[in-house]
């Protein structure tokens, strides 16, 4: 059989304060294609659906259209666990529609579906944590464990250090895999999905900690020992969890933030069969409006650079060296030229040291100028000392 592994699409993420919605309903038009181009016959959203607990209506009316057209009436299994950024009453609220079409969404650990058969596949046995398939004959034993956290485990993690709880929680991760991994079989596909932070794994600025303190994180020898393939969601990076098993996060699917802008976003497609090493294929998506960062040498090469790029469909943050506080008329320039422009930051250039000052022997219109390029590394402008002075006056004839 052949699945496909996807997580972390994080539908209503923002990109400070700016929709993404136009991209992720782009990736997720395209994404269904894929998906039909290379028949899949089971789709893995491994968490992070949502990008918060609250989605927006737009988010949610996006999700249960993908997920119907996914699912077609029944032809496809799609199965859906949540993330630490899912409410998991929220996201399982569609079950009694959504198993009517063979989708299946997990909310909280432990949580199970219903024995049905579709036009495509069976669920021959439905357990907690655990769900037996039949894909034309192809027998599939799928264990899900929804992100574990200590609420929604309904259990308290021991330990009076960070490193102990860490220990306490890990084992527990793996006391639930060891048990449930019980219900592999030899002449079945057995495969895994989990939403967790493995211990050595890369993150990114996007990702929001899923504890404080790392308490959280999960040892790589309390994953699934014996599952063919683990498929993971919670890091937006594409990376294997472990060199000695099958246990990869397949990433998010856009550029949320400006240190994922370095490598491709993907998807892995997976073909296995009973007691066989899978056939892991990664797939590229489009870079739908990709995040670019510009470090200039001075305003005159930014607007440049605005002007160079006005007619492209980017995110862009600057970083402009400059003698002086850029002015207002300047970044309403380079917004004229240039859309969707995130951050300007300027970067004064300055050999200005801080020398002390004897306030008695100062002007009032001295000890601003001292004091502004203190902190700002410039001489204030004409019509800012100007403000500046006339306050004062006022101040004076009060």
């Amino acid at each position: 059989m052949k699945f496909i592994h996807t997580s972390d699409w994080h539908l209503g993420k923002t990109l400070e304060g700016n929709s993404r919605l136009r991209e992720q309903e782009m990736f997720l038009n395209d994404f269904v294609t894929v998906v039909e181009e290379n028949n899949i016959d089971m789709v893995i959203i491994a968490g992070d659906i949502y990008d918060t607990s609250n989605p927006p209506a737009a988010a949610e009316k996006l999700f249960y259209k993908t997920v119907c057209k996914l699912s077609d009436n029944g032809r496809r299994c799609v199965v859906v666990i949540s993330g630490n950024h899912d409410n998991p009453e929220r996201l399982s609220a569609i079950t009694p529609l959504a198993e009517e079409m063979g989708i299946l969404v997990f909310g909280y650990p432990l949580s199970k579906t219903n024995v049905a058969k579709y036009s495509g596949f069976e669920i021959t046995e439905a357990l907690e944590g655990c769900t037996k398939l039949n894909f034309n004959g192809e027998k599939v034993t799928l264990l899900t464990l929804p992100y574990p956290s200590e609420k929604r485990l309904n259990e308290v993690i021991k330990g009076d250090t960070e490193r102990e709880k860490q220990v306490s929680y890990s084992q527990k991760v793996g006391d639930i895999f060891r048990k449930l991994e019980e219900n592999f079989e030899e002449d079945s596909v057995n495969i895994a999905v989990s939403h967790l932070f493995v211990v050595g794994g890369e993150s990114t600025d996007s990702e929001r900690p899923i504890e404080l303190g790392g308490s959280l994180l999960v040892q790589k020898n309390d994953l699934p020992q014996n599952s063919q393939y683990t498929a993971l969601g919670h890091l937006h990076k594409p990376q294997k969890a472990s060199e000695r098993l099958n246990a990869y996060y397949s990433g998010s699917p856009l550029q949320y933030s400006k240190s994922e802008r370095l490598y491709a976003k993907g998807a892995k497609i997976v073909e296995v069969h009973p007691e066989a090493e899978p056939i892991i294929e990664d797939i590229y998506f489009k870079n739908y409006k990709p995040i670019e960062v510009f470090k200039c040498k001075g305003i005159e090469e930014a607007l440049n650079i605005c002007e160079e790029n006005k007619e492209k469909d980017i995110w862009s943050y600057f970083e402009i060296t400059t003698e002086e506080v850029i002015s207002q008329n300047d970044i309403k320039a380079m917004k004229s030229l240039l859309n969707d422009i995130i951050e300007i930051k300027p970067i004064i250039n300055s050999n200005y040291e801080y020398e002390h000052i004897d306030m008695r022997e100062k002007t009032m219109k001295e000890l601003f100028i001292e004091y502004y390029k203190f902190r700002n590394k410039v001489e204030p402008k004409g019509e800012l000392l100007d403000l500046f002075l006339h306050i004062v006056e006022e101040e004076g004839d009060e």
